[in-house]
């Protein structure tokens, strides 16, 4: 199936600091497109990978689960690491699991984190319904744009397949087992009114990470897709502040663009 328009993964040939952008559960990389932007025009290498089964059909996520999502970032990040001097990992959502996991499992390749309304839990009664109700039903109502700027959109799926979710649900247990052997520096950016994930979920992991480094902010005027609402600019610059601190030099001057779509670069 073609891509969506919109949903198209982004890459950005910049300096030594390289960042890699994880987007969430049936979404796609164009919640974090402006995000991605933002780093690529002060100049830091930028990676926003499409994960498998996004950004077509709901159908097409049925038969993939969160080992393809978590190889999809996995080779992405080998990809930075080849490339840059320092890598941070930046998530939205099940993006700040990806995160997460990326920063438990691959210790100092990853500079730092930044993560905005991370999810950790699969909540209410229906979760624990899901290993069986999923071979029963394909699939439920969608959660996509959960957003409270007036005429924003987020680009997802409509529908929520069920199998897919069920394999998310397994993956949040194998992330919050890892959660202690997280080191790295933190930014945790949450929206106290999320109606897709409660500040529970980042509650939770500021309190079994064992990072000492750690920032915490409230994103106080968006919901859950924070990255396209309100504080969208806040969340730029404070990752951009992040980054410029803990690598230093990264992010503090203008560069032309150079992306890419789909694979093929254009440009110098």
């Amino acid at each position: 199936m073609p891509v969506l328009p919109g949903a198209e993964p982004y890459r950005h040939e910049g300096g030594e600091a390289g960042v890699l952008l994880c987007h969430g559960f049936t979404g796609s990389p164009q919640s974090l497109r402006p995000w991605a932007e933002h780093l690529a025009a002060r100049g830091l290498t930028v990676s926003l990978p499409l994960l498998p089964g996004h950004g077509t059909r709901w159908q097409d996520m049925q038969i993939t689960g969160w080992q393809d999502w978590y190889a999809e970032v996995d080779r992405e990040l080998h990809a930075l690491r080849d490339r840059c001097r320092d890598v941070f990992v930046f998530g939205l959502s099940m993006g700040g699991a990806l995160a997460l996991r990326l920063a438990a499992r691959h210790g100092d390749g990853v500079r730092g984190l930044v993560l905005v309304n991370p999810a950790n839990k699969v909540h209410g009664i229906a979760a624990h319904a899901l290993p069986v109700v999923r071979h029963l039903l394909p699939s439920r109502p969608g959660i996509v744009s959960d957003i409270a700027k007036e005429g924003a959109t987020e680009l997802g799926y409509d529908r929520v397949p069920l199998h897919a979710a069920h394999s998310m649900r397994q993956f949040f247990r194998i992330v919050d087992r890892e959660l202690p052997q997280v080191t790295q520096p933190v930014l945790l950016m949450h929206s106290p009114q999320d109606h897709v994930v409660p500040p529970a979920d980042s509650a939770r992991i500021l309190g079994r990470i064992s990072s000492t480094d750690v920032t915490e902010i409230l994103l106080e005027q968006s919901y859950h897709v924070a990255t396209l609402d309100h504080d969208a600019e806040r969340i730029f610059e404070e990752s951009l502040a992040f980054t410029g601190r803990l690598a230093p030099g990264a992010g503090t001057t203008g560069s032309p663009l150079t992306e890419s779509r789909g694979g093929s670069t254009t440009g110098g």
